[in-house]
This record gives structure tokens, C-alpha cells and sequence, in this order.
């Protein structure tokens, strides 16, 4: 995987869309003091992560500025700022806008600050943050997908968790069976929540094919995993709220849809705006396909080095503290309820802790054994903000009937084989 997208970078670099003026910066041997590392993102509990460091570790000093979220305006603010030649030395980027950042030049190699410390992370995880073994960052953490569900109701109903996806359409038909104002889960229409659903079935929506990227929304694997939510629909076994909105939160709470299969980050999501419910749920494994014990990963994000940071070596050594030091996993997970992508923030003792909420179910010990089994097949292409627009366009109209899976998955193709094209990146046909 990493070889392909290396190919992939270096026919965009070839293309001319390295962004100019991104000096290397002045090495750390030459300070007087200590060095000084610029830190931008806006998750929370960095800034008291970094406070944590800074106690800690006089000798260089990490000064973290609040950002605007990536995809509202962050990633614009810090792509200009490169392009100027005056970005942060760190910023936190999501894994799936990690490959545009590397297309634009706008990340340093820092392979050998981390090599000694690679195998403090699965290397899947590795492979969102570098090319070519390279890395350009230290993960922070993921998001393995599971089943959330409504424990009493299902109890109630005499349904049995389903653990393959023919088993969730099985579930999907005794729900509606015993109750029919409910259903059994919320059709998904987010483009980055349905990426996990494709993740787990190994169908990758990029790649790169002799030193050109290849684009894959509409193969067959691809039109398997939307045929399968398309049938649902059509046969009345989903509801069709939008995504994130009120009138979901108010389903799952009031018992009218009685599950959800998503990331590690929706039982924050569940217990936030569904209080009326709490205590009610539990976490199962995410279904499989048959033959295949793969998981579907659904956000996470990075600690990524930005061309031109004098301090690079400084600036990795304290990415490599904020992800793996308890103290700071600790801060992490409780503030930003992440799941750390490190082997040692997996073994934090916050993740074996009881969610009341979940029922005294501790989940999280739940999701640190799905980690490990994420498909390690994914790659994210360079445009996302292209791709995710148009997918995401086309499945917000399947609700009317305006669209179809196989439509949006089609049209997502078409649009960013043609983006890909316009921008001078290499498209294998």
C-alpha cells in the first residue's frame, strides 16, 4: 500500500503541485534556549497535553494555538500558511485528508525520528501517516467500527445480536415485525461514516496503478456494500433521517431506531444527544461479511511534522510523547473519549473503565480488540474534499428517491477521475 501511494505522490510532485516556499528551517543544534515547536489543531485536551510536556520537558517548549476544525477551515488556514512558508511546525490532521497534504508538499519526512518508536503502533495505522515506509507524522488515534444497540429492546423482542451482515437483514425484518413505527438502524448517507463500510468489505475507493492513481468507488466490491444498504431501503428496513440531526438523536432515545453500526467515536455521539436512553445500550462486534473477520475504521487523526519546521526532531519527539505517555493518553481519552492508536494508550486503564451510560458494559475493551482487526487494504486519495462532496451529494438524495447507491458511487467516479485529471494527477483507466 505504501509503495503505491509513494507513485501516486511523486507523479502529483512531477505534475508541479508541490507547494513553493516551504524552506527547511534552521536545524535545533544551533539554538540557544529551548526550542520552540508551534502545535495547531483544536480537539480537545491537546492544550492540556501540551501543558503536561511543557512541565515536564524544559528543553523544548511546544506552544499549541486553537484552530478552527480541519474540514470548517483549518486545512485551508494551514495549507495557505505552507504555501507562505510560515506554517506550525506540528498541526493535527485527520487520515483522510493526510494524502493531500503529502500531494501538496506541504509535510516533512521524519522517518528516522520515528523509527525506533514504530513499533509502538500497528502498521496499518503507520500506513495513514507515510509512503513508502516513510513517515510524515505519529498517529493519535482510530476509529474501529462496532454495533450499538438498544439492549433491552432487542432483549425484549427475542432478536439475537446479529454477527454477520446476513444476519442484520434477518434483525432488520423482526424489528419492523415487532414494532413497525421502529427499525433497526439509520440508513447511512455520510460519506466518511459509509468509507468504514467499504473499509471492512475491501473496497477501496483509491490506489495506484503504474505510477498513476487508480479510482474505485464503482467496482464490484464497491456496488456489493451499496447493493446490500440499497435493498435494505427498498424494502422499509432503515429509516432515512438525515445524518447527525435531531430527529435521529430523538429516534434513537424515544426506541424508533434500535441500533447503530458505527465508529468508536458514536458512543459519544449516542450518549450526547440520546439521554433519554441511557443505560439501554450496549456494544456488540461490527457484523461480518462472510469468510472475513475484517473491521471498518471510520475517522482517526495525526500529529503531522509541516515542511519547513526547524525543529523536526523536537517537534516528533513530543508527537511520540502526546500519543503513547499515559498521563497524556489519559487526558486524551477522557477529553476527546478517543480510542489512542498506540500499543501503549491501548493499555491505558481508562479504556477498561464501566460506561453507566452503556450499561456498566466496559466497551472500550471491546473496541481495543477490534482495533486490531482493521482491513489494512485502505487508501485515501488526494481530493477528498472533492470525492466526500460529490458521494455525499449523491446519497443525501437517496432518502427521496432521487438517487440510488450504484448512482452516487458512479457519480462519485466520475467526479473525481475527472478532479484528479484537472488538477494534473496521473488516472490509470
Amino acid at each position: 500500500m505504501n509503495k503505491r501511494m509513494a507513485a501516486a505522490v511523486t507523479a502529483a510532485a512531477a505534475a508541479g503541485l508541490v507547494l513553493a516556499g516551504c524552506g527547511g528551517g534552521s536545524t535545533s543544534s544551533s539554538r540557544s534556549g529551548p526550542a520552540e515547536v508551534t502545535f495547531w489543531g483544536w480537539a480537545a485536551g491537546y492544550q492540556k497535553s501540551v501543558d503536561l510536556w511543557n512541565q515536564t520537558h524544559p528543553d523544548i517548549h511546544v506552544k499549541y494555538e486553537a484552530i478552527t476544525n480541519g474540514g470548517a477551515g483549518g486545512y485551508d488556514k494551514m495549507l495557505t500558511a505552507a504555501k507562505a512558508g510560515n506554517a506550525p511546525c506540528l498541526a493535527q490532521i485527520g487520515y483522510e485528508t493526510f494524502a493531500s497534504f503529502l500531494a501538496a508538499g506541504a509535510l516533512q519526512d521524519v522517518s528516522d525520528a520515528v523509527a525506533k518508536d514504530k513499533g509502538q503502533f500497528p502498521d496499518w495505522v503507520w500506513g495513514n501517516v507515510g509512503v513508502d515506509g516513510k513517515a510524515y507524522g505519529v498517529p493519535v488515534d482510530t476509529a474501529p467500527m462496532a454495533t450499538f444497540y438498544r439492549a433491552d429492546l432487542f432483549k425484549k423482542a427475542g432478536i439475537a445480536v446479529p454477527t454477520t451482515w446476513e444476519e442484520f437483514a434477518d434483525a432488520a425484518a423482526k424489528v419492523k415485525a415487532a414494532d413497525p413505527a421502529a427499525r433497526i438502524m439509520n440508513l447511512p448517507t455520510d460519506p466518511y461514516l459509509y468509507a468504514g463500510f467499504s473499509w471492512q468489505a475491501d473496497a477501496p475507493w483509491f490506489g495506484v496503478k503504474d505510477n498513476a492513481w487508480s479510482v474505485s468507488f464503482d467496482t464490484d466490491a464497491g456496488k456489493k456494500v451499496g447493493d446490500y444498504w440499497q435493498g435494505l431501503f427498498d424494502k422499509g428496513l432503515v429509516t432515512s433521517y438525515p445524518a447527525f440531526d435531531a430527529t435521529l438523536y430523538s429516534a434513537w432515545s424515544k426506541g424508533k431506531v434500535w441500533a447503530e453500526v458505527g465508529p468508536v467515536w458514536s458512543a459519544s455521539l449516542i450518549r450526547d444527544n440520546a439521554a433519554g436512553s441511557a443505560g439501554k445500550w450496549a456494544v456488540a462486534p461490527m457484523p461480518r461479511w462472510s469468510g472475513s473477520d475484517s473491521v471498518g475504521n471510520s475517522g482517526g487523526s495525526a500529529t503531522a511534522v509541516m515542511k519547513g519546521c526547524a525543529h523536526p526532531k523536537e517537534a516528533t519527539q513530543f508527537a511520540l510523547w502526546m500519543s503513547t505517555d499515559n498521563a497524556s493518553v489519559s487526558n486524551l481519552i477522557a477529553s476527546a473519549a478517543i480510542l489512542p492508536a498506540s500499543k501503549p494508550g491501548l493499555t491505558n486503564a481508562a479504556l477498561d473503565a464501566p460506561q453507566s451510560y452503556y450499561g456498566g458494559q466496559p466497551i472500550y475493551k471491546l473496541f481495543r480488540s477490534e482495533a486490531g482487526k482493521v482491513n489494512d487494504g485502505w487508501v485515501w486519495g488526494p481530493i477528498m474534499s472533492t470525492s466526500a462532496k460529490s458521494l455525499g451529494d449523491g446519497l443525501g438524495k437517496i432518502p427521496t428517491k432521487k438517487s440510488t447507491y450504484g448512482d452516487a458511487l458512479a457519480k462519485a467516479q466520475q467526479d473525481t477521475v475527472s478532479a484528479l485529471k484537472s488538477q494534473g494527477f496521473s488516472v490509470s483507466q
